[in-house]
């Protein structure tokens, strides 16, 4: 039987690098496609896999997809579309323009190259930051209003628009609203909350907080892969022009609930709290998951302790050399 064939775009970022080899350890073909922005380090342990295959391409080219495939390997069975400029300060730093470019015109050409292929199924990675603020204090749903705060989250929802237009098409459209990832993954990041406050704490032995009060909702990455994957095994009747958001009940936090997680491994940690007001992700929301799990039977296998314990035994083995290089940052001015 041949092999299932999965084409990851941005393939060596923290998710796309963690979802290549779980893909390969369950037996995919994999071909990354990625403009090794932040270096091909992460997929190097992946070279010499016979089912592995990589193409250095800018996802906004016309043909990046297309010509990126292995000739003696049949088309993809499925697109996961991980590419673009991640988070609301990188957004930021690079400006409208560019962020609209990588973020919803690469989504349209990615999409248009699938179904020029005959690819079955195409998932997105979208964010829960579509939801912005909660109007009632309630969870929010798939079906709650989305209320962006940042252009990174006006790019998402312009691109799920979109792709959910798509539904009827040949192409089967899957969105996936993440939640704010931690854990560990071969191109770690170092900006997102959880791993942020680890790695300060360890460094610096001593956290400032911003926005302490508002509520986010967490997920390990090994979850998102996992989940993921089980979007790519789905059914076409259960998936197709679908979103869910992926995540656990279990996940939803406090910036203080977070904090005292880190303080309970690392207690020597002093906390600092500022008031700052940006034009920035102002996300104070609970979220619901009970969609992925009634739907997709989806539950999540890891805890924001877990993933605090993971991330601290690799700074404090050497694992990663140099945790403060700006490689691990998706933008330079980060605020919590």
């Amino acid at each position: 039987m041949t092999e299932k064939h999965v084409l990851i775009t941005g393939g060596a970022g923290y998710i796309g690098s963690l979802l290549t080899s779980e893909l390969l350890r369950a037996n995919y073909r994999v071909t990354v496609v990625d403009s090794l922005l932040f270096g091909g380090e992460p997929l190097m342990g992946f070279f010499h896999h016979p089912n592995f295959h990589f193409v250095k391409s800018d996802v906004t080219e016309p043909r990046a997809v297309k010509d990126a495939l292995k000739k003696e390997w049949q088309k993809p069975d499925a697109v996961v579309h991980l590419a673009a400029i991640v988070g609301f300060p990188a957004c930021q730093a690079v400006g409208k323009q560019a962020a609209w470019r990588y973020n919803v015109e690469a989504t349209k050409t990615v999409y248009g190259q699938a179904s020029d292929l005959g690819v079955e199924r195409f998932v997105f990675a979208s964010t829960y930051s579509n939801y912005g603020l909660s109007t009632d204090g309630k969870p929010v749903t798939e079906e709650s209003p989305l209320n962006p705060q940042s252009l990174y989250a006006e790019t998402k929802i312009a691109s799920e628009e979109f792709l959910l237009a798509q539904k009827e098409s040949s192409v089967s459209p899957l969105v996936f609203r993440f939640a704010t990832l931690y854990g560990i993954s071969p191109r770690i990041r170092f900006d997102l909350i959880i791993n942020q406050f680890v790695l300060e704490a360890f460094t610096k032995r001593e956290l400032i907080i911003y926005q302490r009060g508002y509520s986010r909702s967490f997920v390990h990455i090994l979850d998102v892969v996992r989940g993921i994957m089980i979007g790519l095994q789905a059914d076409d009747a259960k998936v197709r022009g679908q979103v869910f958001n992926l995540g656990t009940d279990n996940g939803n936090y406090t910036k203080d609930e977070i904090v005292q997680l880190v303080l309970k491994r690392m207690p020597e940690t002093t906390v600092e709290h500022k008031d700052l007001t940006f034009g920035g992700d102002m996300r104070d929301i609970t979220v619901s998951f009970a969609k992925a799990k009634k739907i997709l039977g989806y539950e999540t296998t890891k805890t924001v302790d877990d993933g605090i314990r993971e991330v601290l035994f690799a700074l404090k083995s050497g694992f990663i050399r140099n945790p403060l290089s700006e490689s691990y940052r998706n933008a330079q001015f980060i605020v919590q």
